[in-house]
């Protein structure tokens, strides 16, 4: 899964959470539940995911500060964990690309690698995904808004 989709799933975790540490922790086991569900990927080789990773990196930190930015102050420090969190275990590639290893221990990387079920031709899952991971989470932050 694109590490903007786990951005915006992570806004709708901690959108609904209780606090950061939750936000936070229900994160990270979203990441591992959605890169389980058949998802866009299989590069051709490292050039296209590069091409593919650098831009979604880039969309993913721009969603994360503009919906941090519009979530409600109070609010800001679980949202923003819950997207952390939800974001965090891709971290492995930017560390491979910079530092030539993954921060993880072989044990997460090899669990990360082998739930993956990805194919060039589902790239509508991603976009499907996207939409329905940003509307519930603006939704439901409107929502918790007019509550206050």
């Amino acid at each position: 899964m694109l590490v903007t989709n786990h951005v915006l799933s992570g806004a709708l975790i901690g959108t609904a959470s209780r606090g950061p540490g939750e936000a936070f922790a229900f994160g990270v086991a979203s990441h591992f539940a959605l890169d389980a569900v058949p998802h866009w990927g299989d590069w051709r080789d490292r050039q296209h995911f590069l091409h593919v990773a650098v831009r979604d990196g880039l969309a993913g930190l721009a969603v994360m500060g503009t919906i941090t930015a519009m979530a409600p102050a109070g609010r800001r420090l679980t949202v923003l964990a819950g997207m952390a969190g939800a974001a965090l275990p891709d971290a492995d590639k930017p560390f491979r690309l910079v530092f030539g290893r993954s921060p993880w221990p072989r044990f997460v990387d090899r669990f990360h690698q082998g739930i993956q079920r990805e194919a060039l031709s589902r790239a509508p899952v991603e976009v499907a995904a996207a939409a329905v991971f940003g509307g519930a989470a603006l939704t439901l932050m409107r929502k918790r808004r007019r509550e206050r």
